[in-house]
């Protein structure tokens, strides 16, 4: 089965416009409240969740102010997002912990208001968490493949995007913000194995995020980097950003360039592709070659080890497989970066 997505309906401009003006000016009030401490892109995020939850009161709670909205109205909230929008749990999750947030913003700066208000969101019991997309795991050698035939058309920025994602790790937001720089010879560590590159945003905590170093398996990928420079070069293409603006080349580009290429990089691999599959496989490649699973929590940058057994696509049969064959427990020789 394919992966898919549904689409709904949950705001327009005329819904918009008919909202209980209360509950917008409290939406700003609270937005401008955690404007120092959260990232813009959080913001832009928590405004979207509340305008479908107040395009939502206004359609079925008779637009009445969010802080008169029960535990029953909130229950019907969520089961909406879950029955009629098809949202994933997760989904269901997040934006309940924005109307949630917004509770306490109540509780605490509107008591003079509302001196009984309390939060009812968190007393709702949550969706329980569950895949609701198939995954999509591709081999090295379907990666491989899709490499060269991107190469064999010459589609060379979009190989060396897809070849940055296999071969880093890295979110789709993350590959678009390294430089040029940060493949220069002097960034070469391990003796040549791994490409170290200048802090880099990623996703995270706070106003400005969480910044790390980010890491590249050189040999796999500077092919598909000097093809692409190459022909940055006989374009007479200057940039620092290694995916530049064509038109602004001061700029780099942003996803909804890179999410129209989705469509060709599935039909070329025949699975259905996104960038987040290749998160998926650069942590499968360095555990199947024996990395430990700490070297793949650091290299990768997260905080928490369990996402490495989460970001794993080895069946259990192909773990068991490395280990124990039929003269019993095998010896395992791990392979050097280099040599992955």
């Amino acid at each position: 089965m394919g992966r898919s997505k549904v689409k709904n309906v949950m705001t327009t401009p005329e819904w918009l416009a008919k909202v209980n003006p209360y509950n917008i000016e409290l939406m700003e009030n609270y937005l401008e409240d955690i404007s120092t401490t959260k990232a813009d892109s959080t913001i832009k995020e928590y405004r979207c969740d509340l305008k479908i939850a107040f395009c939502w009161g206004l359609n079925n709670l008779g637009n009445k102010p969010f802080p008169e909205w029960k535990k029953r109205d909130i229950q019907k909230y969520q089961n909406h997002l879950i029955n009629n929008c098809h949202l994933s749990p997760a989904r269901v999750r997040r934006m309940e912990s924005v109307i949630s947030s917004l509770s306490n913003y109540i509780e605490r700066m509107y008591d003079d208001e509302h001196p009984d208000f309390r939060n009812v969101v968190k007393v709702i019991e949550k969706p329980v968490i569950a895949p609701v997309i198939d995954k999509t795991v591709y081999s090295e050698e379907e990666i491989d493949n899709l490499l060269h035939k991107l190469t064999e058309k010459k589609e060379y920025r979009k190989a060396c995007l897809v070849a940055l994602a296999a071969f880093s790790g890295r979110r789709k937001a993350e590959l678009l913000r390294y430089k040029v720089s940060d493949f220069d010879d002097d960034k070469l560590i391990c003796e040549g194995a791994l490409y170290e590159s200048s802090p880099l945003k990623t996703k995270g905590r706070g106003k400005q995020g969480k910044v790390i170093n980010c890491y590249t398996l050189a040999k796999n990928f500077k092919p598909y980097l000097d093809n692409w420079m190459n022909y940055r070069k006989e374009k007479g293409i200057e940039s620092e950003w290694l995916f530049c603006n064509m038109v602004h080349p001061e700029k780099h580009i942003t996803k909804h360039v890179v999410d129209p290429w989705y469509a060709e990089l599935t039909e070329l691999s025949g699975k259905p592709f996104y960038l987040h599959s290749l998160r998926h496989n650069f942590t499968t490649r360095l555990l199947r070659a024996g990395v430990p699973a700490q070297v793949v929590k650091d290299i990768i940058g997260w905080s928490d080890i369990s996402l490495v057994d989460y970001y794993n696509d080895m069946t259990k049969s192909e773990s068991f497989t490395k280990y124990f064959g039929a003269e019993g427990i095998k010896k395992v020789k791990s392979k050097s970066l280099n040599e992955i």
